[in-house]
């Protein structure tokens, strides 16, 4: 279009200008049309397409709260889970704890049992050697009287000047000698005292 044809045209709509509200509301023509558009829109989005929108949505909705139940029952589940867990544990540390006092209890009573053991077994050695002593003393003692007794028969017959065969004699002579002996160390360990 030219500028002289626009010129026209606005001209010409110059001369029906509306005034007031009529400003606002639009033409008749512009109302029906746009009824007709609208309902050829919004019958066929009602009858086919919101149906299908609805069923994607009622179909989410489902899964949604399916999860939502699966959900909350793993989690009592779990929760159950947990619990039991804890208790199996607390019984484990119970019975550890038991396990633990057992352990102690019957260690003391090895210990003590090993160590009556051990006092029994001295006790027998120190027996046993107190026995071993006396007998190496008692024959200490029959070894001993045998050499002073020989010895003193020597000495005897050389201060006697005769000889001391005689087996009587000799032991009566002996014996005196080792009484005699004795005494005086009996005598001397009871001054020592």
């Amino acid at each position: 279009m030219s500028t002289a044809a626009f010129a026209a045209v606005v001209t010409a709509a110059e001369g029906e200008a509306p005034a007031g509200i009529q400003l606002l509301l639009p033409a008749g023509y512009d109302i029906f049309w746009s009824i007709v558009v609208l309902v050829g829109i919004a019958v066929p989005f009602y009858r086919y397409v919101l149906p299908k929108f609805q069923a994607v949505l009622d179909e989410r909705t489902r899964r949604i709260e399916g999860g939502i139940a699966l959900a909350e029952t793993a989690q009592a589940e779990a929760a159950a889970a947990l619990a039991e867990n804890q208790q199996l544990l607390a019984d484990a540390r119970a019975e550890a704890a038991r396990i633990r006092e057992e352990a102690r209890a019957e260690g003391g009573q090895i210990k003590a049992e090993a160590r009556a053991q051990a006092q029994a077994e001295a006790a027998r050695v120190v027996e046993n050697a107190q026995r071993q002593i006396e007998a190496e003393r008692q024959q200490a003692s029959v070894s001993l009287r045998a050499d002073v007794g020989a010895l003193a028969t020597q000495l005897a017959s050389k201060i006697v000047g005769e000889s001391l065969e005689d087996e009587a004699r000799r032991s009566r002579v002996v014996d005196r000698f080792l009484d005699d002996l004795e005494s005086s160390t009996a005598t001397s360990a009871g001054k020592g005292s």
